[in-house]
Protein backbone atom coordinates (compact mmCIF):
# COMPACT_ATOMS: atom_id res chain seq x y z
CA UNK A 1 0.00 0.00 0.00
CA UNK A 2 1.64 3.67 -0.83
CA UNK A 3 1.74 6.18 1.79
CA UNK A 4 -0.80 8.70 0.75
CA UNK A 5 -3.64 5.65 0.42
CA UNK A 6 -2.81 4.88 4.56
CA UNK A 7 -5.51 6.34 6.77
CA UNK A 8 -4.85 7.45 9.69
CA UNK A 9 -4.84 6.05 13.77
CA UNK A 10 -7.45 7.19 15.71
CA UNK A 11 -5.55 8.81 18.74
CA UNK A 12 -6.66 11.12 21.61
CA UNK A 13 -4.22 13.71 23.18
CA UNK A 14 -4.00 15.40 26.64
CA UNK A 15 -3.06 18.13 28.10
CA UNK A 16 -2.80 18.27 31.81
CA UNK A 17 -2.00 21.21 33.77
CA UNK A 18 -1.35 21.44 37.66
CA UNK A 19 -2.82 24.26 39.94
CA UNK A 20 0.45 26.21 38.40
CA UNK A 21 -0.58 26.34 34.93
CA UNK A 22 1.70 24.68 34.07
CA UNK A 23 1.70 21.42 31.65
CA UNK A 24 2.98 17.41 31.91
CA UNK A 25 5.02 16.24 29.80
CA UNK A 26 6.91 12.75 29.75
CA UNK A 27 10.05 12.20 27.63
CA UNK A 28 9.48 8.90 25.68
CA UNK A 29 11.48 5.93 26.10
CA UNK A 30 12.28 4.77 22.53
CA UNK A 31 10.05 5.08 18.88
CA UNK A 32 11.54 5.52 15.81
CA UNK A 33 10.56 9.19 15.19
CA UNK A 34 12.80 10.46 17.95
CA UNK A 35 16.09 11.43 16.45
CA UNK A 36 17.72 13.43 19.30
CA UNK A 37 17.84 14.18 22.64
CA UNK A 38 16.11 17.36 22.57
CA UNK A 39 12.86 16.32 20.68
CA UNK A 40 11.64 13.56 22.68
CA UNK A 41 9.25 15.02 25.10
CA UNK A 42 5.98 14.73 24.35
CA UNK A 43 2.24 15.21 26.31
CA UNK A 44 -0.06 12.10 26.99
CA UNK A 45 -1.31 10.56 23.76
CA UNK A 46 -2.89 7.22 22.41
CA UNK A 47 -5.17 5.03 20.65
CA UNK A 48 -8.86 4.92 20.31
CA UNK A 49 -9.94 1.40 20.59
CA UNK A 50 -12.84 0.75 18.07
CA UNK A 51 -16.18 1.21 19.51
CA UNK A 52 -14.30 3.55 21.76
CA UNK A 53 -15.60 7.43 22.70
CA UNK A 54 -12.48 9.55 22.62
CA UNK A 55 -13.50 11.26 26.19
CA UNK A 56 -13.31 7.88 27.63
CA UNK A 57 -10.35 6.40 25.53
CA UNK A 58 -8.59 10.13 27.02
CA UNK A 59 -8.79 8.78 30.71
CA UNK A 60 -8.05 5.15 30.20
CA UNK A 61 -4.76 6.43 28.01
CA UNK A 62 -3.94 9.22 30.84
CA UNK A 63 -4.21 6.40 33.33
CA UNK A 64 -2.46 3.84 30.90
CA UNK A 65 0.62 6.05 30.86
CA UNK A 66 1.06 8.15 33.69
CA UNK A 67 -1.64 6.59 36.57
CA UNK A 68 -3.08 10.08 36.91
CA UNK A 69 -7.08 9.88 37.88
CA UNK A 70 -7.34 12.96 39.96
CA UNK A 71 -8.52 15.23 36.64
CA UNK A 72 -11.20 17.38 35.79
CA UNK A 73 -12.15 18.22 31.72
CA UNK A 74 -11.61 21.96 31.29
CA UNK A 75 -12.05 21.73 27.66
CA UNK A 76 -11.50 20.22 24.15
CA UNK A 77 -10.55 20.93 20.93
CA UNK A 78 -13.13 20.78 18.58
CA UNK A 79 -11.67 19.60 15.32
CA UNK A 80 -9.83 16.66 14.71
CA UNK A 81 -5.77 17.47 14.33
CA UNK A 82 -3.35 15.23 12.19
CA UNK A 83 -0.16 14.98 11.20
CA UNK A 84 2.17 12.76 8.99
CA UNK A 85 4.97 10.98 10.12
CA UNK A 86 8.28 10.71 8.34
CA UNK A 87 7.58 8.71 5.11
CA UNK A 88 11.62 6.47 6.07
CA UNK A 89 9.49 5.37 9.71
CA UNK A 90 5.97 4.84 8.10
CA UNK A 91 7.21 0.67 8.07
CA UNK A 92 8.71 0.97 11.56
CA UNK A 93 5.66 2.74 13.13
CA UNK A 94 2.33 0.70 14.03
CA UNK A 95 3.55 -1.91 11.87
CA UNK A 96 3.10 0.33 8.69
CA UNK A 97 -0.31 0.29 9.08
CA UNK A 98 -0.64 4.56 9.26
CA UNK A 99 0.48 7.28 7.50
CA UNK A 100 -0.13 9.18 10.86
CA UNK A 101 -2.36 10.11 13.58
CA UNK A 102 -5.99 11.62 13.74
CA UNK A 103 -6.23 13.50 17.28
CA UNK A 104 -8.95 14.59 19.23
CA UNK A 105 -7.42 16.83 22.37
CA UNK A 106 -8.12 17.35 25.62
CA UNK A 107 -7.76 20.02 28.19
CA UNK A 108 -7.14 18.78 32.19
CA UNK A 109 -6.43 20.24 34.95
CA UNK A 110 -4.54 17.52 37.53
CA UNK A 111 -6.35 17.84 41.10
CA UNK A 112 -4.67 14.90 42.81
CA UNK A 113 -1.31 15.13 44.95
CA UNK A 114 1.96 14.25 42.56
CA UNK A 115 2.18 11.04 44.84
CA UNK A 116 -0.41 9.51 41.99
CA UNK A 117 1.94 10.45 38.93
CA UNK A 118 3.58 6.64 38.65
CA UNK A 119 4.97 6.38 34.77
CA UNK A 120 7.68 3.60 35.75
CA UNK A 121 4.78 1.35 36.55
CA UNK A 122 1.55 3.00 35.31
CA UNK A 123 -1.80 1.29 35.89
CA UNK A 124 0.08 -2.30 35.33
CA UNK A 125 1.05 -1.23 31.45
CA UNK A 126 4.36 -0.88 29.57
CA UNK A 127 6.03 2.12 30.88
CA UNK A 128 6.24 4.59 27.52
CA UNK A 129 8.02 7.56 29.50
CA UNK A 130 11.45 7.39 31.48
CA UNK A 131 11.10 10.83 32.96
CA UNK A 132 8.46 13.34 33.44
CA UNK A 133 8.27 17.05 34.64
CA UNK A 134 5.88 20.40 34.40
CA UNK A 135 6.55 22.68 31.66
CA UNK A 136 5.13 26.26 30.78
CA UNK A 137 2.84 25.61 27.82
CA UNK A 138 4.55 28.25 25.11
CA UNK A 139 7.92 25.72 25.11
CA UNK A 140 6.02 22.83 24.44
CA UNK A 141 6.53 22.68 20.19
CA UNK A 142 9.76 23.63 20.80
CA UNK A 143 10.44 20.30 22.74
CA UNK A 144 8.04 17.73 20.61
CA UNK A 145 9.51 16.05 17.43
CA UNK A 146 9.36 18.66 13.86
CA UNK A 147 6.63 16.70 12.47
CA UNK A 148 4.50 17.15 15.47
CA UNK A 149 4.97 20.91 16.09
CA UNK A 150 1.85 22.37 14.07
CA UNK A 151 -0.16 20.10 16.12
CA UNK A 152 1.23 21.18 19.41
CA UNK A 153 1.14 24.87 18.23
CA UNK A 154 -2.51 24.78 17.50
CA UNK A 155 -3.12 22.76 21.40
CA UNK A 156 -0.92 25.52 22.77
CA UNK A 157 -3.15 28.64 20.65
CA UNK A 158 -6.31 26.55 21.78
CA UNK A 159 -5.20 25.65 26.03
CA UNK A 160 -3.09 28.39 26.56
CA UNK A 161 -6.03 30.21 28.21
CA UNK A 162 -5.92 27.45 30.91
CA UNK A 163 -2.85 28.25 31.73
CA UNK A 164 -2.59 31.48 32.87
CA UNK A 165 1.07 32.71 33.46
CA UNK A 166 2.13 29.08 33.74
Amino acid sequence: MDYESLPYRPCVGLTVLNPAGRVFIGRRLDGPEHVDDTHVWQMPQGGVDPGEDTWPAALRELYEETNIRSVECLGEIEDWLTYDIPRDIVGRAWKGRYRGQRQKWYALRFTGKESEIDINCPAGHKPEFMAWRWEPIANLPALIVPFKRPVYERVVQEFGRFAGKG
